[in-house]
């Protein structure tokens, strides 16, 4: 893991950078999300704030997590397609075909559209939307809870913070 932060530091990051952020993805997401994100031997970077905290971890498909000053993270489009392929549905809300050209330009998900999503989704959470057959379209928050995203004929399901854009680029 490489760091691309402004603090001048090493530009090899430390295990321990290494585990702490697995730790907290693990937190978040659930056993072997760290795994998924920040798989053992591959080269990352680590872009870090001015004092040292880590901000961005970015892998050659793009950016894979910014670390909030809550401690949490919020999931680039890169990352959500690891987390989908590694957590069999977690942290999922799935769209049909009615929705999906909105959703990959980075629009919002609306109740109406949901098709289908994890059982244990909060609000707040951080989730990965993805087409019914099951390839990812973008990543956002939460602003219902899973019960609510099936039941609610209105109102915003995800808040869309990255669409993932042209299919023909995957």
């Amino acid at each position: 893991m490489t760091d691309g932060g402004s603090t001048g530091s090493a530009p090899d990051a430390s295990a321990p950078d290494l585990a702490s952020l697995r730790t907290v993805a693990d937190y978040q997401f659930g056993a072997g999300a760290g795994e998924a994100l920040f798989p053992l031997g591959e080269e990352l970077t680590v872009r870090r704030s001015t004092g040292g905290r880590p901000r961005q971890v970015v892998a050659d498909e793009g950016r894979l997590v910014s670390y909030g000053v809550d401690g949490r993270f919020t999931l680039g489009v890169a990352g959500g397609r690891r987390l989908h392929e590694t957590l069999d549905g977690e942290y999922t809300v799935a769209v049909g075909d009615e929705s999906e050209p909105f959703v990959r330009e980075g629009k919002n998900v609306f109740a109406k559209f949901v098709v289908g999503v994890d059982d244990a989704v909060r609000p707040r959470d951080e989730v990965v939307v993805v087409h019914e057959t099951g390839y990812v379209l973008a990543v956002g928050r939460a602003e219902l809870s899973a019960a609510g995203m099936e039941e609610f004929e209105t109102g915003m399901a995800v808040k869309v913070r990255e669409g993932a854009g042209d299919p023909a680029s995957e």
